[in-house]
């Protein structure tokens, strides 16, 4: 099947070239796909650079940093309408291991709808967190699967495949949210258009290059999010009723 891996970057100079040799090692005919956002740090020049070397590499420019969500949107879009059939999320910031890729991957083609690197199913893990950021980060996704009923373990993992045909059934494009709203949002939507979803374990590790884009605002982006996403199926459910469904 087609693979397009995206990538967003912003300030990502000291990675993107560890990011994209171990893309193309683990993955040799997938295309990437990088959406930078003007990062003034040089990012996009030099995965470009890369490109005649590692072979089906582009880059989108865009004008502004925009947001994680947007960037995604964006990227997904792109690699759908150049035939993908398989979308990965990778971060650029070296937390993920791209010698998963292809279990993400071959998660999709056996059937899952998307695939998610999970830190907390068994086995998984994350390292070189404090304990309040580590402690944060479990009980948010508690809370999200909770309140939304998504009995998903990891909904705020951003180390994910889905398949293109359930992006479009999905409708990813009406998402907005950005940062760890983003996928939660996007987690929501695919179990309410009934997608399958497999996790399996990973091991998350902290940058070691440039810094991390996590901020207070994202994470109130999320809580809030969680809310407005519970009373909107609330109200889906009552007119569900009145119709008869």
């Amino acid at each position: 099947m087609r693979v397009t891996v995206v990538i967003p970057t912003y300030q990502e100079a000291g990675n993107i070239e560890a990011v994209l040799r171990g893309v193309r090692a683990s993955l040799p005919d997938a295309r990437v796909l990088v959406v930078d956002d003007a990062s003034p740090d040089g990012t996009a020049g030099i995965a470009r650079s890369l490109a005649d070397e590692l072979g089906a590499v582009d880059v989108v420019d865009r004008p502004a940093k925009s947001g994680l969500g947007s960037a995604y949107r964006d990227g997904f879009r792109r690699a759908i309408d150049d035939g993908a059939e398989i979308c990965v999320q990778l971060d650029a910031d070296m937390s993920h291991d791209p010698t998963l890729l292809p279990v993400l991957v071959a998660n999709v083609e056996l059937g899952a709808d998307l695939a998610i690197g999970s830190r907390y199913v068994p086995g998984g893990r994350t390292v070189d967190w404090p304990g309040s950021r580590r402690a944060l980060s479990r009980w948010g996704n508690r809370y999200a699967a909770g309140v939304l009923g998504l009995a998903v373990n990891d909904a705020t993992a951003g180390y994910r495949a889905y398949s293109s045909e359930a992006l479009e059934r999905m409708g990813f494009e009406a998402v907005r949210a950005e940062g760890y709203g983003f996928q939660v949002e996007m987690t929501h939507r695919l179990v309410r258009a009934e997608g399958k979803v497999v996790e399996f374990p990973i091991t998350f590790r902290e940058r070691t290059a440039g810094e991390s884009k996590l901020s207070g605002g994202i994470v109130r982006e999320a809580a809030g999010l969680v809310v407005r996403l519970w009373l909107a199926d609330r109200r889906g459910r009552r007119e569900r009723r009145r119709r008869g469904f």
